[in-house]
């Protein structure tokens, strides 16, 4: 499982136009999942998401949590995170999970943020979104839950 996560301003996720998800200040989550992932993936990315200190204390310092910050999340599927460029210039995405298979875990890794306390919208699993970050700082972290 990756998840690329960005601290962000004000964000959203638009279908045809239309506004399926948006938040104010918290975090962007771009998440892909891989044919290998179990349960512990999900668990393991959403301890690290939910500590991790990503937010500016009084002192200007990384040093508060999403929840320190009563911030919010935007999750959205990206199976192109698992993209395998080695070879030729058309990305090959073999290693990403099946539709079906990833649409589950997306579903239960953003039931498992909701268990946590957190606020969660997403976007259209699957779907052909228009995805607008203000990313603030900027902070951008890759998480890897097969980088432990």
């Amino acid at each position: 499982m990756r998840v690329i996560i960005q601290r962000s301003l004000a964000s959203q996720v638009s279908v045809d136009q239309n506004v399926i998800g948006q938040i104010d200040s918290g975090l962007v989550l771009l998440v892909g999942f891989c044919h290998e992932d179990q349960l512990e993936d999900l668990a393991y990315c959403v301890r690290k998401i939910c500590q991790m200190r990503l937010f500016e204390d009084h002192e200007g310092k990384m040093n508060l949590s999403i929840r320190d910050v009563e911030g919010q999340i935007l999750s959205i599927s990206q199976f192109t995170l698992f993209a395998n460029t080695a070879k030729g210039n058309r990305p090959s995405f073999t290693q990403a999970a099946r539709f079906d298979q990833a649409k589950i875990w997306y579903d239960q890794f953003n039931q498992m943020l909701r268990a946590e306390g957190l606020e969660v919208a997403t976007g259209q699993f699957g779907g052909d979104m228009q995805v607008q970050i203000t990313n603030q700082g900027p902070v951008t972290i890759i998480l890897d839950s097969k980088q432990k």
